[in-house]
C-alpha cells in the first residue's frame, strides 16, 4: 500500500527549486517506497515566489510568511532551504509542530542553532534530515566501503578542498550571504561544513584542528532590491564582508590519521572543485566531484610505484543502480538530492534515520565553531 505524505517548501531560491524536483522525482526512481510526497504547500517572503514556484510545480497553495505552515494539518514534513539565519527558527518551529524536516546545512548559523533544532526534532519525535548531499555520490560510497574494509590499509593521511569561484567577482552583491549576523561563518558554513561531514563519514570523528582563515573581498555594493544566487550589484552604497572568503585546518582524526582542509568561495578558476585523497598505509583513494562517476583506486602489496586505476562507478555502489543500468553513465548533482529525498522519506515512514543526519549536522557545526575559534586564537583546539 502507497500513502500520500503532504509536503512543504520553505525558500524558494535555487535550493528550494532542487528540493522540490527531488520530490518529484524521487517515485520514478525509487518506486518500492510506500509513501509519495504531495506537494502541499510553499512559502518565500519575496513578493511573487511563492505564486510562481506553485504555478510552475503544482503546489496546492502558497504563502510569504512560513508560520502558515507550521500551522497547516495538510503538511506532514517540510523542506527548509531558507537562508541560513532562518534554520534555527523555522527548524524548532516545525519540528515543535510535529513536521518531519529537511533541512540544508549549515542548520543555523553555530553549534548552538544546530543543537536547538536537533533536541527540539527528539522532543517531537519527528525526522531531520540534512543537506550534506556530497556524501551521496556512489563513488564516495564506494571509498566509504573499500576504507572500512581495509582495502587501502589504515588511513595515514587525507586532503579534501571546496573549491570554488561563486564569489570571486568583485562586483558579487553584499547578500546576507557576506554578514555575520545573517550569513555566519561564510566558507566555512556553505562549504567547509561539506568537508567537514566527508571526513567524519569517511575517516571517522575529528579529535582537534588548527585553522586559518581570511577575507580577500574586503568590501561588495549593496543591492538594489531581492536577489537569488549570487548576484552582482553596481554602483550601490559599499558595505564590509563580515565572515570568511577561505579557510585552511589542519586535522587531527581519533583513529590516528591526519587531515588537510581547505575552502574558498573566491578561487578564480575553479567552478565547484570539490573532492579528496585518501591515503592509507597499502594504497589510495582520489575522488573529483567534476567527475563525479569516476574513482581513482591505488591498492596492492606494491607500495612504491604502485599504479593508479580509474573504477566507473555502476550498479552496486550506493544508489547508482536508481539512476542509471550500467557503470560509466553519467549522475548528475541533482541525483544526489533525489538519493537524499529518498533517504528523508524513508526516515519519516520507518521512524529510523538513514542518510545525513541532525547529529552530523551538529558534529560538523561543533568543528567549524572549533576552527572559529583557532583562526581567532592562532591554536590548537579540540573538537568537542
Amino acid at each position: 500500500m502507497v500513502n500520500t505524505l503532504g509536503v512543504a517548501v520553505v525558500g524558494f531560491g535555487w535550493m528550494g527549486r532542487v528540493h522540490t524536483q527531488a520530490y518529484v522525482r524521487v517515485p520514478h526512481h525509487f518506486p518500492e517506497l510506500t509513501v509519495r510526497p504531495h506537494l502541499v504547500a510553499v512559502a518565500d517572503e519575496v513578493p511573487g515566489r511563492a505564486d510562481e514556484a506553485a504555478g510552475r510545480y503544482g503546489f496546492d497553495s502558497a504563502t510569504r510568511d512560513w508560520r502558515e505552515i507550521a500551522a497547516d494539518p495538510r503538511v506532514r514534513a517540510v523542506s527548509i532551504t531558507a537562508p541560513n539565519f532562518l534554520h534555527r527558527e523555522i527548524g524548532v518551529a516545525m519540528a515543535e509542530a510535529g513536521k518531519h524536516i529537511w533541512i540544508e546545512k549549515p542548520v543555523g548559523l553555530t553549534a548552538d542553532d544546530a543543537r536547538a533544532v536537533a533536541d527540539a526534532a527528539a522532543r517531537a519525535g519527528v525526522q531531520g534530515t540534512v543537506g550534506f548531499n556530497y556524501r551521496n555520490a556512489p563513488a564516495v560510497a564506494a571509498a566509504r566501503e573499500m576504507i572500512a574494509t581495509g582495502e587501502i590499509g589504515a588511513v595515514t593521511h587525507v586532503r579534501i578542498r571546496l573549491f570554488s569561484d561563486y564569489a570571486a567577482h568583485p562586483e558579487g552583491a553584499l547578500t546576507w550571504r557576506y554578514e555575520r549576523e545573517r550569513g555566519g561563518s561564510g566558507v566555512l558554513g556553505d562549504l567547509a561544513s561539506h568537508g567537514v561531514d566527508l571526513a567524519r563519514h569517511l575517516i571517522g570523528e575529528i579529535d582537534s584542528l588548527a585553522a586559518d582563515t581570511a577575507v580577500f573581498v574586503p568590501e561588495r555594493a549593496r543591492p538594489a532590491g531581492a536577489t537569488a544566487g549570487h548576484t552582482r550589484a553596481t554602483g550601490g552604497e559599499s558595505g564590509p564582508v563580515e565572515n570568511d572568503d577561505y579557510a585552511g585546518c589542519l586535522l587531527r582524526f581519533a583513529s590516528g590519521a591526519r587531515g588537510v582542509l581547505e575552502a574558498c568561495r573566491v578561487s578564480v578558476g575553479e567552478q565547484n572543485a570539490y573532492g579528496f585523497e585518501i591515503h592509507g598505509t597499502t594504497g589510495a583513494l582520489f575522488w573529483d566531484f567534476r567527475r563525479m562517476g569516476e574513482l581513482g583506486v591505488s591498492r596492492g602489496t606494491a607500495y612504491q610505484d604502485q599504479p593508479v586505476s580509474t573504477l566507473h562507478v555502476g550498479p552496486g555502489h550506493g544508489e547508482y543502480a536508481a539512476f542509471q543500468p550500467g557503470a560509466a553513465n553519467a549522475m548528475g548533482y541533482d541525483d544526489l538530492k533525489v538519493i537524499e529525498a529518498h533517504h528523508f522519506l524513508r526516515s519519516v515512514t520507518e521512524g529510523t534515520a538513514h542518510g545525513a543526519t541532525l547529529a552530523d549536522a551538529v558534529a560538523a557545526a561543533t568543528a567549524l565553531d572549533a576552527m572559529t575559534v583557532s583562526a581567532r586564537e592562532r591554536r590548537w583546539v579540540t573538537v568537542a
